[in-house]
């Protein structure tokens, strides 16, 4: 099932609230038969004009019979009824929490995928390739952008599933490299992303996490990459993920001494080289010559990327230490999210 839900979402995100719909007027229908059109117009909150095109609809799928007396559920709309009711317990509740965690957070929209990024790779896959979709279409504008991206294997699979020419675009990295995986690196997924779209890139050759006497020296003595980071400062459109900060400082080689005041400090979460809290507050911020958190102000659309109940903390802090425009995760991290916003944790 959340399988289907996933594709349904990806490909007819609209279908959602049409067979939702379609669902309560046969609901209504079963209870109250027969029913006329008025009645049942009140009952189910839609204006007598919508009604009358899916009741229609309805009838002459065989799902509804009409009557002097009004309408009633033939068999067969009985049938479906109950294959469906499963599923849209499922879609409705999920359609739920999305509005429930946009409001709670002051996010403008948020898409959550069922399942659990931490038990099944599949589900990470989706979220990476739902905001593939998004990403596509808010590109399909016809204007100039600049899209900053950063590292991990979510934005991987976000760059490989993208699609459409958009040869006005520039894809950069956000921020200079992380680790030892380089195809999981932002330089790396910016040029896929730049591939797939016919898009322009650049790179940005100069390690995470330098000191700032090494990164002043490189932006003062090399027009390259002063270059470069010019254009990842006028971004109009980023690309994150999030991650766990005991995870990412890892990753990023800190030293035991830095990780261990990093925990201490309180961060549970990361996003593009910031460290944060849980309540939001900036714990650290490494050294880059690539976006820092006092330029998102600046950047138009916000997506932020990441699933799995073992994030949700780190998911929410980061979301309280920035601006969040846009937020694509999954059930298991959702659900632990609310739970912790209700706890005031």
């Amino acid at each position: 099932m959340d399988t289907i839900i996933n594709l349904q979402k990806k490909i007819v995100p609209e279908m959602t609230d049409l067979l939702v719909t379609r669902y309560q007027i046969l609901l209504q229908v079963s209870h109250e038969h027969p029913i006329g059109r008025r009645a049942l117009s009140s009952k189910v909150g839609l204006s007598e004009r919508v009604l009358r095109a899916q009741v229609d609809f309805l009838k002459k799928s065989g799902l509804l019979d009409f009557s002097s007396a009004g309408m009633t559920v033939t068999e067969e709309g009985m049938g479906i009824l109950k294959e469906l009711a499963d599923y849209v317990r499922k879609l409705e509740g999920i359609s739920s929490l999305e509005k429930t965690l946009g409001e709670k957070l002051g996010i403008g929209q948020v898409v959550i995928l069922p399942g659990d990024s931490d038990e099944d790779e599949v589900v990470k896959q989706e979220i990476g390739r739902t905001c593939a979709g998004i990403l596509s279409k808010i590109l399909a504008d016809g204007e100039k952008h600049i899209v900053a991206v950063s590292g991990g294997t979510t934005m991987a699979a976000m760059a490989a599933n993208v699609f459409g020419a958009r040869p006005n675009t520039v894809v950069v990295p956000a921020r200079g490299g992380l680790g030892d995986n380089v195809e999981l690196q932002a330089n790396t997924i910016a040029t896929v992303l730049a591939q797939r779209l016919s898009a322009t890139y650049r790179q940005l050759y100069v390690p995470d996490s330098v000191s700032s006497d090494i990164l002043n020296s490189i932006l003062k003595e090399d027009i390259g990459v002063r270059a470069v980071v010019d254009i990842i400062k006028r971004a109009d459109i980023l690309v994150h993920g999030m991650g766990r900060a005991s995870v990412m400082a890892k990753h990023r080689r800190m030293s035991p001494e830095l990780v261990k005041k990093l925990m201490d400090d309180g961060a549970v979460g990361e996003a593009f080289g910031q460290y944060c809290a849980r309540d939001g507050r900036q714990v650290y911020m490494t050294n880059n010559a690539g976006l820092m958190h006092q330029d998102l102000d600046n950047i138009k659309t916000i997506i932020g990327l990441a699933g799995g109940k073992s994030k949700a903390e780190a998911i929410l802090s980061v979301i309280r230490a920035s601006r969040q425009d846009i937020l694509i995760t999954d059930e298991a991290a959702a659900n632990e999210i609310m739970r912790l916003v209700e706890e005031n944790v």
